[in-house]
């Protein structure tokens, strides 16, 4: 082919190229002559799509958190009712059983208190005053007056005593977890039917006091400090001086209870500001010397046993 005829079909392919290329793209020749912009939208359209694509779970999450957002709040709300009402309703039926209002004043106590108590306890003798004092018709607190009957003393004086136990039966290589439990459930035991037998004889002498049922769990659990001294001075001095300080203990410990319930059980005859004579006074005299004689025969049954 001559030089002159492949020019012009390389012109022509040269021509040819731009025109294609614009029918490739969205071409602006095919726009509207009136249009004064280029429409652009049809260059962003498909990655428009691809973007509200991947929006659409973000949007899907808010809304369904919209939704459970207030049924979340509403199931709080619901469940604090729920559980302010089950309060109420255990506090009232378990104050019907358990006075825990009550329950209160004997547990107000102080190390002072305690102190004081204790010695009061295993010495009673040089004591004057066991007169419980009274603030308009009611008892003060254990941590104003010595004499009022509290129930933190008991409560560990006998987990003391459990310990103390432990101990001894330890130091004899005859400690197990099943004759722990049988100590401490026997003088658990034997504490309610101490108590259960007082309240039924204060029934049968028709006795007009002020004692409580948690007065008389106080009273019949002080015993328990004595225990303690006498089964520690057992392991270190042999069963001599277990034998010589349960003896002291038991000694002041009727001595405690006498003073202590003399008042109580006569409280009556206290009121009225007489001493009643006769055969009810004495069924009186007699209980309170019984209860008082009881205190050391539990001291040496469960505690005999302890030192070899």
């Amino acid at each position: 082919m001559e030089p002159g005829a492949a020019t012009p079909v390389g012109f022509r392919q040269r021509k040819l190229l731009p025109s294609k290329l614009r029918m490739r793209g969205s071409a602006p020749d095919m726009a509207d002559p009136n249009q004064l912009f280029d429409d652009t939208s049809a260059h962003a359209g498909s990655p428009a799509v691809g973007y509200r694509g991947q929006e659409t779970p973000g949007m899907g999450f808010q809304a369904q958190a919209l939704l459970t957002e207030p049924m979340s709040n509403f199931a709080v709300a619901y469940g604090s009712s729920l559980a302010s009402q089950g309060k109420e309703l255990v506090d009232k039926n378990l104050d019907r059983f358990i006075p825990i209002s009550k329950l209160k004043y004997y547990f107000a106590v102080d190390t002072v208190y305690v102190g004081k108590k204790l010695g009061l306890l295993v010495f009673p003798y040089m004591h004057q005053n066991w007169e419980v004092r009274y603030q308009q018709d009611t008892p003060v607190a254990p941590r104003f007056d010595i004499n009022a009957p509290d129930l933190y003393i008991p409560a560990m004086a006998f987990i003391t005593y459990i310990l103390v136990a432990g101990l001894a039966l330890g130091t004899q290589n005859r400690f197990s977890p099943e004759i722990l439990g049988i100590q401490a459930s026997s003088a658990l035991v034997w504490l309610i039917i101490e108590v259960l037998v007082t309240l039924l004889s204060l029934y049968l002498v028709t006795v007009n006091t002020d004692l409580t049922t948690i007065d008389l769990i106080a009273f019949s659990g002080y015993k328990y400090v004595g225990m303690i001294v006498g089964v520690v001075s057992g392991l270190l001095f042999g069963r001599t001086g277990y034998y010589l300080v349960l003896l002291w203990c038991c000694i002041a410990i009727v001595v405690f209870m006498i003073r202590s319930l003399r008042l109580k059980i006569l409280s009556e005859a206290a009121a009225q500001g007489v001493l009643v004579r006769g055969a009810k006074n004495q069924l009186r005299t007699y209980l309170t010397m019984a209860i008082a004689a009881a205190q050391p025969v539990f001291m040496y049954w469960l505690t005999y046993h302890l030192v070899r």
